[in-house]
C-alpha cells in the first residue's frame, strides 16, 4: 500500500486538486509541504492532533514538512468558524506561543537540515508594503468570490471586520512566499480553509504563470479534528502542564463507542490491518479499543513511561487493578486551612476540578460530586486535616477522580 492510499484508507482525506501528481509526489518523497498552526496560545491541543500525525506519516515516507507558524497571521486571526472576532495579542505572547509550539512539535517531526523545516509568516508579512501588497497581490482576489467563501459568509449577518478580511490574501501569499523560497509544491489544511487554499493556488498561477507548479490538498482537520479537541470544560492540551498525562490518557479513554475506531485509524500508528481486524470488535471489547487508542497517543505525545503511569492509574479505578499511586492529586498546606478546617469547595476549586466555587457548588447541588465513594450533596461541606491525613478521593462526574493530600 502506499502513502497515499494509506491516507485515504485511515479517513484521513477529503478533497484534493491533481489527485494524480499529488500520488506522485507524497508516494515517491518529492513532496514538500506545509501545514500552518496560528499561535492563539502558548500550547497545541488535540484539535491541531491529526495535522501532527499527517506531519510525521509523510517525514517518515521521506518527504519534507514545513511547520508555518502564524506570527504574523496571529496579529489578523482567522475568522473561521468563529462568530466573534479573535482577541488582540501582543507580539511578546505570539512569540513566547511560537516558541512553545516548536518543542511540542519535536516530539512528532524531526527538524534539521534536509529536514523538517519551521518558519514564522512574521517573517516576510510584517514587512510588506501595504500598498504594494494591494497592487500585486490584491488585484488578484475577486471580493465576489471572496464573499462565497464559508470562512466569510458565516460571519456576514453579525459582521465581519476589514481586519479579518484579509486573512484569506495573508493565507494565500504564505503560500505563495514558501513557494518561491522554500520550493514548497503542497500545502495541507483543514476542510474549513478550502477557499484560502485555493486562493493561494490561484496567487501563484497569477503571479508565476500556468507553468507554475503549485497543488493543494486538504484534510477533515477541523471536521474532525479540532471537534475531537474540545471538551465541555476547554481544549485538552499537548502540554502536560495545562492537561496532565494520566487526564489526556482519560480523555481518550472516555471517547463515545462510536468514535474509538476511526479515532485509532486516523490517529494511531498501528498497521491496517490489526485496526481493521477490530472492525467487529463490540460490547466490552470496545472497551480495550479504548485503552489502546488512549496508551497509544499518550505514549507519542508524552512518552512510554507516562503512558504506562496513566494506564496504570486508570485500571486502578475502572477495571480494580493497580494502585493509586499516578492519580491526578493536590497537596493541600497548612495554610489552605483556616481553624484546622478546609470547604469541599476550596478543595475542588485548587484540584482544579471546578473554576470557581459557584461552578463547584452546582456540581454538588446537582449530585455529582463524592468523596472517599460518598455522594456528597451539602456545599457547606467541609473537612478537618485529621480527615484528610490519610489521602481523600473527590470524584466528579462519573469519570473524573482526584486525589487530595496533605
Amino acid at each position: 500500500m502506499t502513502i497515499y492510499d494509506e491516507l485515504v484508507a485511515r479517513g484521513l482525506i477529503a478533497q484534493v486538486t491533481d489527485e494524480e501528481e499529488i500520488k506522485d509526489l507524497i508516494n515517491n518523497g518529492k513532496a514538500t509541504f506545509y501545514i500552518g498552526f496560528d499561535p492563539t496560545a502558548d500550547s497545541l491541543h488535540v484539535g491541531h492532533f491529526m495535522a501532527l500525525c499527517l506531519m510525521k506519516r509523510l517525514q517518515m515516507a521521506g518527504n519534507r514538512p514545513i511547520a508555518l507558524i502564524g506570527g504574523g497571521t496571529g496579529y489578523i486571526g482567522d475568522p473561521s468558524g468563529r462568530t466573534d472576532m479573535r482577541s488582540m495579542m501582543t507580539p511578546e505572547q505570539i512569540q513566547h506561543n511560537c516558541d512553545c509550539f516548536k518543542k511540542q512539535m519535536s516530539r512528532f517531526i524531526e527538524f534539521g537540515e534536509g529536514k523538517a523545516q519551521m518558519v514564522n509568516n512574521a517573517d516576510w508579512l510584517l514587512d510588506l508594503n501595504y500598498i504594494e501588497l494591494l497592487r500585486e497581490v490584491g488585484a488578484c482576489f475577486s471580493v465576489n468570490n471572496m464573499l462565497r467563501a464559508e470562512c466569510y459568509k458565516q460571519r456576514m449577518e453579525k459582521g465581519l471586520s476589514f481586519l479579518e478580511f484579509n486573512y484569506m490574501i495573508m493565507q494565500s501569499y504564505d503560500f505563495y512566499h514558501l513557494f518561491k523560497e522554500y520550493g514548497c509544491n503542497m500545502q495541507f489544511g483543514g476542510d474549513d480553509q478550502w477557499s484560502n487554499m485555493l486562493g493561494g493556488s490561484e496567487l501563484i498561477r497569477k503571479k508565476l504563470g500556468k507553468d507554475a507548479y503549485a497543488m493543494t490538498i486538504t484534510l477533515l482537520l477541523n471536521s474532525e479534528g479540532k471537534k475531537m479537541g474540545k471538551t465541555a470544560s476547554g481544549a485538552v492540551w499537548l502540554d502536560p502542564e495545562k492537561t496532565s498525562p494520566y487526564d489526556f490518557y482519560q480523555y481518550w479513554r472516555n471517547v463515545a463507542d462510536a468514535d474509538v475506531l476511526k479515532c485509532i485509524r486516523m490517529l494511531t500508528f498501528l498497521p491496517l490491518e490489526e485496526i481493521d481486524k477490530m472492525d467487529k470488535w463490540e460490547g466490552s471489547q470496545l472497551n480495550t479499543a479504548k485503552e489502546i487508542l488512549a496508551y497509544e497517543l499518550t505514549k507519542l505525545v508524552h512518552g512510554e513511561e507516562e503512558a504506562e503511569k496513566a494506564q496504570s492509574a486508570a485500571r486502578a479505578i475502572f477495571a480494580g487493578g493497580g494502585d493509586h499511586e499516578n492519580m491526578p492529586s493536590t497537596e493541600l498546606s497548612d495554610a489552605d486551612f483556616t481553624d484546622g478546617k478546609i470547604g469541599l469547595l476550596d478543595i475542588m476549586v485548587k484540584a482544579g476540578l471546578a473554576a470557581s466555587k459557584g461552578e463547584a457548588r452546582r456540581l454538588v447541588i446537582q449530585g455529582g460530586v463524592s468523596v472517599n465513594d460518598e455522594k456528597i450533596t451539602d456545599p457547606q461541606q467541609v473537612y478537618s486535616s485529621d480527615e484528610i491525613k490519610n489521602g481523600m478521593i473527590i470524584k466528579k462526574g462519573k469519570k473524573v477522580f482526584h486525589k487530595i493530600t496533605l
